[in-house]
């Protein structure tokens, strides 16, 4: 849990890590249910420690497919789940497999893609190839000024030289409320 910390107290409350054995992202699955009992989560936009990974660390053995299932699921969970429409902010790969993880209930909620990339946006639409429904999902392509909230944004914070930052800044948005990230 290099990320966050809570007290004693709270850690007992909550109850102790998963230990179901390698592969088991125990800090992950403490941390949300740490967020269903009520915990909240306070950003520092500041480096406070150096975390460093060894070739035998136990991280090693999560498969980043076990860690995007939960983090899809809870979304779904706290967020999305109280939603009637959101745009997905990335028309690219990871927007794309954002919206293909979703449940069909939560993908029938996306209203547009939206992006900054000029080529992406004179597409026009993003069509779910591997959808059983006929006819296939297309779901529009739009740049982000003419998108509406709310957003999951599937944009990794710092990647963008604060371009991001600046687009989500115009919009006046309110984060937690307006958009949520998920990178």
């Amino acid at each position: 849990m290099p990320t966050w910390f809570c007290s004693r107290d709270w850690f007992q409350r909550v109850g102790k890590f998963d230990e179901g054995g390698k592969g088991v992202p125990e800090d992950l699955v403490f941390f949300y249910q740490s967020l269903r009992r009520g915990g909240a989560a306070l950003r520092v936009d500041e480096c406070l420690l150096a975390y460093r990974y060894h070739p035998n660390a136990a991280t090693h053995s999560v498969l980043e497919e076990t860690i995007w299932g939960l983090r899809v699921n809870f979304l779904q969970e706290r967020v999305l789940g109280q939603w009637e429409s959101f745009t997905i902010w990335n028309a690219g790969k990871q927007g794309r497999r954002l919206y293909r993880s979703l449940s069909s209930t939560n993908q029938k909620k996306v209203m547009a893609f939206c992006d900054v990339d000029e080529n992406k946006i004179k597409k026009g639409f993003y069509t779910y190839e591997e959808s059983k429904e006929r006819p296939k999902p297309r779901i529009p392509v739009l740049h982000f000024k003419e998108s509406s909230p709310p957003y999951i944004v599937c944009v990794k914070l710092d990647m963008t030289g604060g371009v991001l930052e600046c687009n989500l800044h115009s919009l006046h948005l309110k984060e937690g409320v307006d958009y949520h990230h998920f990178s």
